[in-house]
């Protein structure tokens, strides 16, 4: 139903809501998240950037880091940052006897999304952190020692 931008957007916000306040390299971020470094991950950092989700900072000790607290940042914030939830106004097969009157799959389609939408909003980063669960997200258990050192191109 997501895309894969969206899932590695989500990965890389939950990782630095993880490490808040603290700025992580592109480089950490992909090997924590296990999102593609070159290929995929600096154009989702952007597009978050962009959104003022992200902060990115130059120089020694910086990275990426989020731009608001945690409890600030919920998931439609995130999702809408890089592939915004696109719900059914009118009809998409264009029948002009349908116009905004959407028919039956259409508008239970379009009631799905809503709700998805507000599932999306009522949920912070920092409520996904404190849940208790015995599946540490993003980790490899036990924790991995060092990160592995990308290769450079």
């Amino acid at each position: 139903m997501f895309s894969q931008t969206v899932e590695y957007a989500l990965r890389a916000v939950m990782y630095l809501a993880q490490q808040a306040p603290e700025a992580r390299t592109t480089e950490q971020i992909a090997v924590a998240t296990r999102v593609p470094y070159k290929a995929y991950l600096a154009k989702v950092l952007q597009n978050l950037v962009r959104a003022g989700l992200v902060r990115s900072q130059r120089g020694v000790g910086g990275g990426m880091a989020l731009a608001r607290k945690p409890a600030d940042v919920n998931l439609l914030d995130v999702v809408n940052a890089v592939d915004p939830i696109e719900r059914i106004q009118t009809c998409p097969l264009g029948l002009a006897a349908h116009g905004v009157r959407l028919c039956p799959l259409h508008k239970r389609l379009d009631t799905a999304l809503a709700q998805v939408e507000k599932a999306f909003r009522q949920t912070t980063l920092a409520e996904l952190l404190a849940e208790p669960t015995q599946s540490v997200p993003l980790c490899d258990f036990p924790p991995v020692q060092s990160l592995p050192v990308l290769p450079q191109e």
